[in-house]
């Protein structure tokens, strides 16, 4: 008799965290987001969006966001009574960020609602290591701290493989990540670890820290030489949608990465948003994106280069 719990996913990367540990089998419900690894597309689905990526602008995703939050709201909804059909023994969320999945408060208020006996345990990643430290309290959870275990040693040897390939790079070229286009957010949390395992500059943003916007004069101050389109929440597709309607920062054309045809759109929801195991992917992507010329430019099913008339730049 199996006697490892039933999971319901409130987060794409814990979706991805329980899978990666073998326990797609007990993960019994999942976020609309949820769509890696592509089998658990079809299982019961726990929350819905009050905002379309698919039909808004970058603008007016921002302006609904903080429409939505500064007037205490959210900007998903939770099906409380199919929560309570499931009967989930463990439900995973996040406190980490009102923008990125329902809020830890509200799943707390449905579990107790519900008078379920589920645990809840909130993930708060902000770096590599703690993403490491999620899928063992993950594993631990779910009756699976083996396999955690045997994942995050998998996961390590990958980054200490990118660590020796550094030792043939003698530059770290200036890489800014945008993690929003309009209005443009420099990067936090884990992406600027990322850049750094990847070889490039990563003093731009806020390691740890959340990410936060940024103005076209510190973009220009920076000058970087290598520009990454990673909007949370973003497939590349997405990126070269809102590259037709999102206004850059003033200055866009003159930056060194635009003027060498440096840009590059990104699978942000596969590699950077999420914290799971393909953060270490996503690392593996910008070696190739900052140093072509030692490891080969990335596939496209990895990143596509944006040109330069692909964007729109904010009037002086």
């Amino acid at each position: 008799m199996d006697k490892r719990p039933r999971i319901v996913s409130l987060l794409p990367s814990a979706t991805e965290i329980v899978c990666a540990l073998g326990l797609e089998e007990n993960l019994v419900g999942v976020t609309h987001e949820c769509d890696f690894p592509p089998s658990v597309v079809g299982k019961p689905v726990l929350t819905a969006s009050r905002i379309s990526h698919a039909e808004m602008s970058s603008a007016e995703i921002d302006h609904a966001v903080r429409s939505q939050l500064d007037g205490h709201g959210s900007i998903y909804d939770l099906d409380e009574r199919l929560l309570a059909e499931l009967k989930p023994d463990l439900v995973v969320t996040q406190e980490l960020c009102e923008v990125c999945a329902v809020s830890y408060q509200t799943v707390l208020q449905a579990a107790r609602v519900i008078e379920s006996d589920a645990r809840v345990v909130s993930l708060e990643p902000n770096c590599i290591q703690d993403i490491f430290a999620n899928i063992r309290t993950v594993g631990e959870l779910a009756g699976a701290a083996a396999e955690a275990e045997a994942l995050v040693r998998d996961l390590a040897v990958q980054l200490d493989a990118l660590a020796v390939l550094l030792t043939e790079v003698e530059t770290r070229p200036r890489t800014l990540v945008l993690e929003w286009l309009e209005p443009p957010f420099a990067p936090g949390h884990w992406v600027p670890e990322q850049v750094a395992f990847a070889g490039g500059d990563a003093s731009f943003g806020d390691a740890r820290g959340k990410s936060r916007p940024t103005t076209p004069e510190e973009i220009q101050a920076y000058a970087p030489e290598v520009v990454v389109l990673a909007p949370c929440g973003y497939y590349k597709e997405d990126v070269l949608r809102a590259l037709e309607s999102a206004r850059l920062p003033r200055g866009w054309g003159e930056l060194p990465a635009v003027r060498e045809g440096r840009v590059w759109a990104v699978d942000a929801t596969s590699y950077f948003s999420r914290p799971g195991p393909r953060v270490v992917e996503g690392a593996e992507i910008l070696l190739k994106i900052i140093h072509p010329e030692i490891f080969g430019e990335p596939g496209e099913a990895q990143a596509v280069r944006v040109s330069p008339e692909a964007a729109v730049v904010e009037e002086t």
